[in-house]
């Protein structure tokens, strides 16, 4: 069986692909948190880095509370007049088609209890811990962040840690 593969179009939006010719192809999953994911809309330090990991992934996952976090980031830069409105409108669109090709992990009991365990055992926010557990909870191959003491924890809990250095 083929897997599916993401790849970044020229309009820079993550296509979902599947023909290859009859080639192997080994399959990455990648999980982003928003402050990596938001480096993909926002141009910043690293974010070739995140289109690079992009193109290579074969599934994406993120977790339900990564496209409030980037709106978030969004309205933010649209308040400080650093975005148009019509950019924003255009930012925003393109974020949630880009969700549309990934898988969303939602936040159960299982995942409320990991995120309560790093929280007493890691200085993390709790989102940050909430993003460190919906990535456990998916077959997550790489954990893709921007925030050190997310990577810290990540990696303590087993995961596998891509680091967007900024």
């Amino acid at each position: 069986m083929e897997a599916a593969r993401f790849e970044v179009s020229p309009s820079r939006r993550i296509a979902q692909q599947g023909d290859f010719g009859g080639k192997a192809e080994v399959t990455l999953n990648v999980f982003f948190d928003s402050s990596a994911l938001a480096k993909r809309y926002i141009e910043e330090k690293g974010s070739d880095r995140v289109q690079a990991i992009l193109s290579s992934a074969s599934a994406l996952a993120v977790s339900i509370i990564c496209v409030p976090e980037i709106v978030s980031a969004l309205c933010r830069r649209r308040r400080e007049r650093k975005l148009s409105t019509e950019d924003y409108q255009k930012t925003k669109a393109l974020v949630l088609s880009d969700i549309d090709d990934a898988t969303v992990i939602g936040i159960t009991e299982e995942v409320t209890a990991r995120a309560v365990a790093l929280l007493e055992r890691f200085p993390l926010r709790s989102a940050d811990a909430l993003h460190v557990a919906c990535a456990s909870e998916w077959s997550t191959d790489v954990f893709v962040s921007a925030d050190d003491r997310q990577c810290t924890a990540a990696k303590a809990h087993g995961l596998r840690v891509e680091p967007i250095r900024v």
